[in-house]
């Protein structure tokens, strides 16, 4: 069985990873608690139509809330959480798949003990991060 790692066969190159073996980067402020944030698949890899990242968020933790022009592609790996959609918190757990559309104001927060873990992808060109 192969290493995970980079594969280059010929002309066809494929990621193989797991996500946690990506660095990290920790956010902490009023704006947003307890957040781990990484890239597993972006421009560095040669993703040149979407990034791929994924986030942990600690216990009482929460993205900032915002909007922006590009679309998230969301799904839940594990824990539990709310998603702010329309003023309203939306329970959120293992196995769901959200949609965030352009301009849609947004926020995630953990409302357990575990970490809540996600995938987001994004489109190229805003910050992957």
């Amino acid at each position: 069985m192969a290493e995970p790692g980079t594969l280059q066969l010929q002309e066809h190159i494929m990621k193989i990873i797991h996500y946690t073996d990506t660095e990290p980067r920790h956010f902490d402020s009023e704006a947003v608690k307890g957040v781990t944030g990484r890239v597993a698949i972006g421009k560095a890899d040669g993703a040149e139509n979407f990034c791929m990242r994924f986030f942990e968020i600690a216990k009482d933790g929460y993205s900032p809330r915002h909007s922006h022009a590009w679309e998230h592609e969301i799904i839940i790996f594990s824990g539990t959480g709310e998603v702010l959609c329309a003023e309203n918190w939306i329970p959120i757990s293992r196995g769901n798949v959200i949609f965030i559309a352009g301009n849609e104001d947004h926020q995630i927060r953990n409302s357990s003990d575990a970490p809540l873990v996600f995938a987001c992808m994004i489109p190229s060109g805003p910050p992957e991060l």
